[in-house]
């Protein structure tokens, strides 16, 4: 996991006034360590163009071009007059050495984006909004020096400085990322972050419920009962995905067509249940029967829409894994927010937030391309997500694999997190064309999972 940062501004502080550093010193780092991806990744004599701005990002921009200078055919664009003192400075140095300055935008072999960097609340004028829209038709390796500017500039990669940034995890930037790096700025990331309750999860992060004990039986791995309710099919991918991720037993509760011969079926809740989930397809079956039950429980799709929702949301050991729309709906029936789901996308995290201050019971799971997994005042994000993933039934998978670790008896919260990860990661395995991954696909991943 590494952390996440609300911002950075606080962090630079403490490297003057703990460390010593200056602000110089850490634009000076900033640049080399852009310096250093450019040279590990294209040849001495590469035509770049880093076009910057009027305050610090573009001083880092500038930077840039003084260390790339001689050893590559490298031109600065001022998309704005250089107005903060680094910049300043730092124009100073690269026209004392000679670096090249150019009034036209052309193809090249690297396009260096240093316009603006996160700290930048403002609109962009037209002008602005123009100059990015040609970089994006510019055939040309693109850089983002901290973020892409103004969320217009669709980066190959991203080199932020000092420390991950939780705005450069919001679902409406994804597409302009492009990979992320971070950039050391002068002292080891190590030194340079404090501990932040707000993560990003790695791969790495991803243990499978092996099984490493030989005296065991399948009940040691747990019975998972899957409440049917009027369409059968989500409710049967979901068994058959906890099944596959080493549930020891796996039950479709309620009436059953054509059962898939390695589930059970009956028409009560087994006693031996040791996880419940409840919600794929369920339409508007009842469920006052399983509301007081003391059971660990995943929970999605028409649950949220049900007249019993708010006693659902009293249970202990509860997760529930809405999509965009299901959330602002929960919101707004929990009177926690009356948003559309264009406002939700712009502030996942305070939303989130929201809800987990008032609930701190649940772990909740806002599906999306990054998705955010929250409990409390913990907040987990999974990069991984993939347009690969936007087809029917691909929730009920997901909700099956949780389903499968609480019924191992996994906390909720690490429950969600590993199921996560397995969702994301089988996604990544399918081979075939991004529009053509199936739920069954997915179920058929999870084997290769080590």
């Amino acid at each position: 996991m590494q952390n996440l940062f609300w911002e950075v501004a606080s962090l630079d502080k403490r490297c003057y006034e703990e460390f010593f550093l200056t602000e110089d010193i850490l634009m000076e780092h900033a640049a080399s360590g852009m310096q250093n991806y450019i040279e590990n990744n294209f040849a001495y004599g590469s035509s770049v163009i880093v076009v910057v701005g009027s305050g610090n990002n573009g001083a880092d921009g500038i930077a840039l071009a003084r260390l790339l200078h001689k050893n590559y055919n490298v031109s600065l664009y001022y998309a704005k007059e250089t107005k903060s003192p680094m910049a300043q400075l730092q124009k100073k140095r690269a026209l004392a050495i000679g670096v090249k300055q150019t009034t036209t935008l052309y193809n090249c072999d690297v396009l260096v984006d240093a316009i603006v960097g996160t700290g930048f609340k403002g609109e962009f004028n037209q002008e602005l909004q123009n100059i990015l829209k040609q970089m994006n038709t510019l055939k040309a390796f693109k850089i983002a020096c901290d973020t892409p500017s103004g969320n217009l500039f669709y980066a190959d990669v991203t080199l932020t400085m000092g420390g991950l940034k939780i705005d450069q995890f919001l679902d409406n930037v994804k597409d302009f990322m492009g990979e992320i790096e971070v950039v050391d700025l002068g002292v080891a990331r190590e030194i340079y972050e404090k501990e932040s309750n707000y993560k990003l999860l790695q791969e790495s992060d991803f243990h499978p419920p092996l099984r490493n004990k030989k005296d065991v039986h399948k009940g040691s791995f747990g019975h998972l009962s899957v409440v049917v309710g009027q369409m059968q099919g989500a409710a049967t991918l979901s068994a058959l995905a906890a099944l596959k991720f080493g549930c020891g037993l796996v039950t479709l509760c309620g009436k059953v067509q054509n059962l898939p011969y390695c589930l059970m079926q009956n028409t009560t809740l087994p006693q031996n249940t040791s996880a419940l989930a409840i919600g794929m397809g369920l339409g508007e079956r009842d469920i006052v029967e399983f509301l007081d039950l003391d059971l660990p429980t995943i929970a999605d799709a028409d649950i949220f829409y049900s007249p019993h929702l708010y006693k659902l949301l009293q249970k202990q050991n509860l997760v529930l894994t809405p999509h965009p729309k299901e959330f602002v709906h929960l919101l707004k029936k929990v009177n926690l927010a009356d948003i559309t789901i264009e406002e939700l996308q712009k502030e996942r995290f305070k939303y989130v937030k929201l809800f987990t201050k008032k609930f701190k019971n649940i772990v909740l799971l806002l599906k999306g391309a990054n998705v955010i997994i929250a409990k409390e005042d913990q907040f987990f994000v999974n990069p991984y997500g993939t347009n690969k993933l936007a087809k029917g039934g691909s929730g009920d998978v997901l909700s099956g694999l949780i389903g499968a670790l609480l019924a191992q008896r996994y906390e909720p919260l690490q429950a969600t997190i590993q199921a996560s990860l397995a969702h994301t990661m089988v996604a990544k395995l399918y081979d075939g064309a991004d529009f053509s991954l199936t739920p069954q696909d997915l179920i058929d991943m999870i084997p290769k999972l080590k």
